[in-house]
């Protein structure tokens, strides 16, 4: 009658395996079952989810091969002689990814050890409330039993299966990155958009999708010398800032998308894939439909990639038997302020739970204070207010806290100050780079010491900048407060130092800076 485990985890991406190792240090007898079940194109990997095998890790290495690629044009301005034309070769720095990814694997599986955390390669599912039936890749079973058991198994890519050849020819970005020859030119599909790189085309859907991974695979395609087209059905970024500002009638993420275009990356806006067909070349023609002209339109490309949301990867766990409640129209599971689902003993931490952030930080921190409440007489709850973001287009955008839309929403638009200003970094000065979209904007409430409600932060490096400035509206920050902060000169975030300029002065938000 005795459970063989204190704590299960099933699911072992960042999450999970934060919330084993730390309930591991509290001398509690821990284990964890992963399995990943190959992508329709057959891409695999190994132990660690999806910020470490096709997320987060290979996507900024990846983006940064890109602004190296950019890099290697300005450094001509400052006196570089660069041999011309300069090639990419996309298998020596997939290699290089891929192998980086395979050591975090490995380091894994390493620390589990040394954490004494009992590793299960299989896919489980409930028989009983305390009790998982492992399944192994060749069909060896195993029956687990714990005391406690947490559900981190994240999520994986949509497929529109609704398109004819769809699932027969497209990919995700759960095969982007495990590519071992250049896509080619490539639409990204989104329902906002498609990716057409040199071959290659990403459909991408914003309206239930990441709108951020399409867009980060475009930017970084495109800057690898990909002829990179992004099919978009409805707007970009949805779910980061949208509202439109005087006096340039442009919205946040929009100033994203338009630099995209001013770097190479094309956009068949408003419009969605209706089919997509191999041709005797082995080339990918897709038919689209344009909603505002009303037309059907064709292209080929050598790669068709998908964006069009994720779903969470519950189906093999038979959730219903032990009376695990999920969003029906989601399909995320339900938890209440401390993890729990609605069996008592039985949790859920990151992507998989309902109405919580898709981060790998906050999946991490959620899993250790889980473990802490359960074993180490802790009473913390995870705070997900606040909690900072970047997206890692070619000009990154950088967030923390409400969006304007959000913050009118809350407070009402009488209670809410703007502060905005583009800015020119100084390094695009000698290199003579395009500073339009370089942009900021902090959302403050009117009244009292104008308490910092957002920040949104537009150019070079801006998940370095947004870290910094988390901190201090985590902890309340003012618009005065900041005002009185002494800028690092010459940076990109001295600027939000400098902001003054609200939206209701309808004055000039340029900032010339030095």
């Amino acid at each position: 009658g005795k459970n063989e485990y204190d704590l299960l985890v099933i699911g072992g991406g960042s999450g999970g395996l934060a919330c084993a190792k730390e309930a591991a240090q509290f001398g509690r007898k821990v284990a964890v079952l992963d399995y990943v079940e190959p992508s329709p194109q057959g891409t695999k990997w190994g132990l660690g989810g999806t910020c470490v095998n096709v997320g987060c890790i290979p996507k900024k290495l990846m983006h940064q091969a890109a602004l190296l690629g950019s890099a290697l044009k300005d450094a001509q301005h400052y006196g570089w002689n660069i041999a011309q034309p300069v090639h990419h070769t996309w298998s020596v720095m997939a290699q290089a990814v891929q192998n980086y990814v395979k050591s975090l694997n490995w380091g894994h599986r390493v620390q589990l050890q040394d954490k004494k955390v009992k590793y299960f390669n299989m896919k489980g599912s409930f028989s009983d409330p305390h009790t998982i039936r492992g399944l192994t890749k060749a069909g060896k079973e195993t029956v687990v039993t714990a005391e406690n058991i947490v559900i981190a198994t994240g999520g994986r890519p949509k497929y529109p299966t609704h398109i004819a050849g769809a699932l027969e020819y497209g990919i995700t970005s759960d095969d982007l990155f495990w590519l071992k020859e250049s896509p080619g030119k490539t639409p990204l599909v989104y329902y906002p958009f498609i990716l057409h790189l040199y071959g290659i085309i990403a459909y991408i859907s914003l309206t239930d999708a990441s709108p951020d991974v399409s867009l980060e695979c475009a930017g970084f395609l495109t800057g690898l010398g990909l002829d990179t087209t992004v099919m978009m059905r409805s707007i970009p970024l949805r779910g980061f800032d949208q509202y439109f500002f005087p006096p340039t009638q442009q919205q946040m993420a929009s100033l994203v998308t338009e630099h995209m275009e001013s770097y190479g990356t094309k956009f068949l806006k408003k419009c969605f894939p209706i089919k997509v067909e191999k041709l005797e070349s082995n080339r990918l023609q897709v038919t689209w439909k344009n909603t505002d002209l009303g037309t059907e339109e064709t292209d080929s490309f050598n790669t068709v990639m998908w964006a069009v949301g994720r779903a969470p990867d519950t189906e093999a766990l038979n959730l219903e038997t032990v009376g695990v409640k999920t969003n029906s129209e989601t399909g995320k599971i339900i938890v209440d302020a401390s993890e729990a689902t609605s069996v008592p003993h039985i949790f859920a931490v990151g992507d998989i739970t309902e109405g919580r952030p898709e981060l790998t930080p906050t999946a991490i921190a959620a899993g250790k204070l889980l473990a802490r409440r359960l074993f180490g007489q802790s009473a913390e709850l995870m705070d997900y207010e606040n909690v900072p973001t970047t997206v890692f287009t070619p000009l990154e955008y950088g967030c923390v806290g409400l969006s304007e839309e959000a913050a009118v929403q809350c407070y009402g638009s009488d209670n809410v100050e703007v502060y905005h200003a583009y800015y020119k970094p100084l390094e695009f000065t000698v290199a003579e780079r395009d500073a339009t979209q370089c942009y900021i904007k902090m959302v403050c409430l009117r009244e009292r010491e104008q308490r910092i409600l957002g920040l949104h932060f537009i150019g070079p490096n801006a998940g370095e900048v947004i870290q910094g400035f988390a901190l201090g509206i985590k902890c309340g920050a003012t618009y005065p407060q900041l005002m009185k902060t002494i800028g690092i000169h010459p940076t990109c975030a001295e600027e939000i130092t400098k902001l003054h300029i609200t939206k209701r002065s309808g004055l000039d938000a340029t900032v010339t800076g030095c």
